[in-house]
C-alpha cells in the first residue's frame, strides 16, 4: 500500500511530527473540562491555527484534533452521536492546511484510547472496541487523512482492536503506547513486549513507538528497548517537553526549546525515524527541533549516561525489560536549560 507517509519514509532518513494538541489549545483559551473536539466545528479558526503552527514550524506530519473523538469519551459531553461529524471536521481542516502548505505534509488522524478498561479486567470487549475505533476511523477517512494514528495506549489489547478497526476502514496506520510506569505502560507492557505483540498483528503499522510518558529520558530508553528487541519497523518518538509543574493554577512543562532540540537529535541517534513532541511542545520547540535535526550530524546510539546527562535522570532504575521491579531512580532531577 503506497500512501503519503510510506512515500516519505522511503525518501527521508527522519521525519518530524508535531507537538502537543492540548497544551496549545489551552494556550488558545480551551478550559479544563471542555471537549477540545467540539472546537472542530465551533472554533475552526483556532484548530486551523493549531495545525498551521506545526506546519510552519517544519513538521512533516501533524495529528488531527480528534484524540478523544470516540463514542465513549464523547458520551461524557452528550456528543456520542457526533463521532462521524467531529472526526470528519478535524480531518478536513487538517487537509486544507496540508494542501495549502506547498510541500508534502502527512495528515494523521489522531485516535486516543476509549477511556475504558478492556475485558477481562474491565467491561470493554474486543468487539465493542473495534466498533468504536472503526466509527472514528471512517470519520477521519471521510475528512481526508493520509494515515490513522492511535496514541497514548496502555493496553496492548486496545492497540490490537484499533488495528483491526483500521483494517476494516482500509487505512494505513501508526501506533504509540505510553510507557509511564517504571518503563512499562500502565497495564504492564514493556518495550520488548510491544515489539513482539505488534509483530503478530495482521494489519501491520507503517511505524510504531512511544509518546507522552514521564519525560524525554525515559522515552529514549524505551526507543533503545525497541531496537534491542530486534524491531524491523520505523520507530516513533514523541516525548514530553520536560516535566509538568503546577504554577498559578496551570500546568506548565519546563522543557526549553534547547532541551527539546537535544532530545530530537538523541531520538534520531537512538534509532527513531519519526520524531516529535507531546505534552508541552509548542511551535517554538518544534522549530528548534527541526533546526537541530537538519544541522547536527547523526551519531552512534547514545549510552544511557549520555541521555541522562543531556535530559535528566530516569524515573526508575529499570525499564522493565530485564525483569526487575519498578524501583525508583535515586535521583529525579532534570537538567534545565536557560
Amino acid at each position: 500500500m503506497t500512501n503519503a507517509l510510506s512515500e516519505l519514509l522511503t525518501t527521508r532518513d527522519w521525519l518530524m511530527a508535531d507537538g502537543a494538541t492540548g497544551t496549545n489549545l489551552f494556550n488558545m483559551g480551551l478550559m479544563s473540562g471542555d471537549a477540545p473536539e467540539m472546537w472542530n466545528v465551533d472554533e475552526t479558526a483556532k484548530i486551523t491555527a493549531l495545525y498551521k503552527g506545526a506546519a510552519d514550524a517544519g513538521s512533516d506530519i501533524f495529528l488531527t484534533n480528534s484524540f478523544g473523538a470516540n463514542a465513549s469519551r464523547l458520551k461524557l459531553h452528550g456528543a456520542e452521536g457526533r463521532v462521524g461529524e467531529l472526526n470528519e471536521a478535524a480531518a478536513s481542516l487538517g487537509r486544507e492546511v496540508a494542501d495549502a502548505s506547498g510541500r508534502k505534509i502527512v495528515v494523521a488522524g489522531s485516535v486516543g484510547p476509549t477511556g475504558e478498561i478492556m475485558a477481562p479486567m474491565g467491561s470493554l470487549t474486543h468487539e465493542i472496541a473495534v466498533e468504536m475505533f472503526h466509527e472514528q476511523a471512517e470519520g477521519l477517512k471521510a475528512g481526508g487523512v493520509d494515515v490513522l494514528w492511535v496514541e497514548t495506549i496502555s493496553a496492548i489489547e486496545e492497540l490490537i482492536a484499533a488495528a483491526e478497526a483500521f483494517a476494516r476502514a482500509d487505512m494505513p496506520w501508526c501506533g504509540t503506547m505510553s510507557f509511564d510506569t517504571a518503563g512499562r505502560t500502565m497495564m504492564g507492557i514493556t518495550s520488548a513486549q510491544m515489539v513482539k505483540r505488534v509483530g503478530k498483528i495482521a494489519h501491520q503499522p507503517l511505524a510504531f513507538g512511544a509518546n507522552c510518558g514521564v519525560g524525554a529520558s525515559d522515552l529514549l530508553r524505551t526507543v533503545l528497548g525497541f531496537q534491542a528487541a530486534g524491531n524491523p519497523l520505523p520507530v516513533i518518538a514523541k516525548g514530553n517537553a520536560g516535566i509538568p509543574k503546577y504554577h498559578d493554577g496551570h500546568i506548565h512543562y519546563d522543557g526549553t526549546p534547547e532541551l527539546m532540540a537535544d532530545y530530537a537529535v538523541l531520538a534520531r541517534d537512538c534509532g527513531a525515524t519519526i520524531i516529535g513532541g507531546c505534552c508541552g511542545t509548542t511551535p517554538e520547540h518544534l522549530r528548534a527541533m527541526r533546526h537541530a535535526l537538519e544541522t547536527r550530524p547523526k551519531s552512534a546510539p547514545p549510552s544511557l549516561e549520555t541521555i541522562t546527562k543531556a535530559l535528566g535522570e530516569f524515573s526508575s532504575v529499570s525499564d522493565g525489560t530485564d525483569g526487575a521491579g519498578p524501583a525508583a531512580s535515586p535521583r529525579r532531577g532534570r537538567r534545565r536549560k536557560s
